[in-house]
């Protein structure tokens, strides 16, 4: 009798034994699945993180693309703006060198009533736009018309006495009414291989006696003119200028033309001759 109270308690231990291992073994097994399901969770937050980065860096990687493509555009917005800025800079440099930037007129054919008009309003652009600026004149003019000669004439002088410096050239020729208009600048210069031309005054005249008379009468009053023009700007005397036009045209090299003190200065002079000119001083 007293073995199977033993054997019940022994059958209880065991029973109790296997139950807290059971228990036991659940508890691992929980532990286990809570420490899989943990870590499956972290792993799963790695990759959504991990996709998360990938997708940052893929709009970085887009960014950059954008900003690299923004870059070369505005590269090339600067090189365009760059060769704008070129272009204009070798415009204004190229327009700061025209006769028209430098004030200077080039008379390159007869003088006549349009000639004359197209002159008088060049030089009155300037001076409104520069009153106090220095104008060139440069003739290379048969001559023309004395009446539309002397209106230039008249205007040059207004200038001058407005304040401009006016310079009178010449090149190739300044012919007759050309001749006269080398006159009416402050300072006059020649070009060495160029020439002047002075002759008497001409008119057509027809008509009845008087009216030709009274034609000669006026030529004459106008040679007077040239005449004065002539002798207060040099040193030739009113006789030995109608001893040199009378019936023919009087011709005048640069190197006369400032003996007599027609002009001021000889340019344009072959670098030989001003050399060999030199020479003949030294010796």
């Amino acid at each position: 009798m007293s073995e199977e109270p033993e054997n019940t308690e022994k059958t209880e231990l065991d029973n109790a034994q296997q139950r807290w291992e059971i228990e036991k073994l659940k508890g691992e097994v929980e532990a286990q699945a809570a420490s899989t399901a943990k870590t499956n969770a972290e792993a799963e937050q790695i990759a959504a993180n991990a996709q998360k980065i990938e997708v940052e860096v893929e709009g970085l990687k887009l960014a950059h693309k954008k900003a690299q493509n923004e870059a070369d555009i505005s590269g090339l917005d600067l090189t365009s703006m760059k060769m704008d800025l070129t272009a204009k800079e070798e415009k204004h440099v190229k327009d700061k060198a025209t006769d028209e930037e430098n004030f200077l007129y080039r008379f390159g054919s007869d003088v006549n009533s349009s000639t004359v008009s197209g002159c008088i309003k060049r030089l009155t652009e300037w001076s409104r736009l520069n009153p106090k600026c220095n104008i060139e004149i440069i003739f290379s003019s048969p001559g023309g018309g004395i009446i539309d000669g002397f209106e230039l004439f008249d205007f040059i002088q207004h200038l001058r006495n407005k304040g401009h410096h006016i310079t009178t050239g010449t090149l190739g020729m300044a012919a007759s009414m050309a001749g006269i208009l080398l006159q009416a600048g402050d300072t006059r210069w020649v070009g060495q291989q160029a020439w002047l031309m002075i002759h008497r005054a001409a008119f057509g005249a027809y008509g009845k006696t008087f009216e030709i008379e009274d034609e000669v009468k006026f030529v004459k009053r106008i040679e007077e003119r040239i005449l004065d023009i002539f002798t207060s700007r040099s040193e030739l005397t009113r006789n030995k200028i109608k001893r040199n036009w009378e019936r023919k045209d009087w011709w005048i090299s640069s190197e006369e033309a400032i003996e007599l003190r027609l002009v001021d200065e000889i340019r344009a002079i072959l670098p030989e001759h001003s050399i060999n000119t030199k020479k003949k001083k030294k010796k």
